[in-house]
C-alpha cells in the first residue's frame, strides 16, 4: 500500500481490507463505517463514486487486523445496511498484488480505485480516523 508516498508492505497473506458491495445510494462513508464497526476496529472506510458525486454502490473498508476482516465477512454479509442487504468479501486487488494494493488516502481525501469489475476508476471521500 502506498500512504502518504511510503509503501507499507503488509505481513502474511490475509488482507485487513474487504469490498462491500450492493450499498444504498443515500449510504455515507460514515454510515458505513459505524456499520463495519460491529465486526471489528475500522481504519479506513471509502464509498466509491462518479465524477458526479453519485454513490457506485461500493466500497473499500479496512480493519486494524485480518481477523477483524474475517469477521467482517462472516458475520455482515448479507445484513442490512439501510435499505439493502450488502454483500461483504476479501478485497481481491489486495491479495492479488501480495498485500500491496496501489492505496493512497488520508484525512478525507480520494484515491484511485478500482471497481467491481477490476478496472481503476472513481474517486471517494473516504475517511481515516475516529468518528
Amino acid at each position: 500500500r502506498m500512504w502518504w508516498g511510503r509503501v507499507v508492505v503488509m505481513s502474511g497473506s490475509q488482507s485487513c481490507r474487504v469490498y462491500v458491495g450492493n450499498i444504498d445510494w443515500k449510504i455515507s462513508w460514515q454510515d458505513l463505517k459505524d456499520h463495519m464497526r460491529e465486526a471489528g476496529e475500522v481504519t479506513f472506510a471509502d464509498i466509491f463514486e462518479e465524477r458526479t458525486g453519485r454513490s457506485k454502490g461500493v466500497a473499500i473498508v479496512e480493519y486494524k487486523t485480518p481477523e477483524d476482516a474475517q469477521a467482517a465477512i462472516s458475520t455482515l454479509n448479507d445484513s442490512q445496511l439501510g435499505e439493502r442487504l450488502i454483500f461483504v468479501r476479501e478485497d481481491r486487488e489486495s491479495t492479488r498484488k501480495g498485500g500491496k494494493a496501489g492505496f493512497k488516502g488520508g484525512g478525507k481525501g480520494g484515491y484511485a480505485s478500482y471497481d467491481s469489475y477490476g478496472g481503476y476508476g472513481g474517486y471517494g471521500k473516504g475517511g481515516y480516523g475516529k468518528g
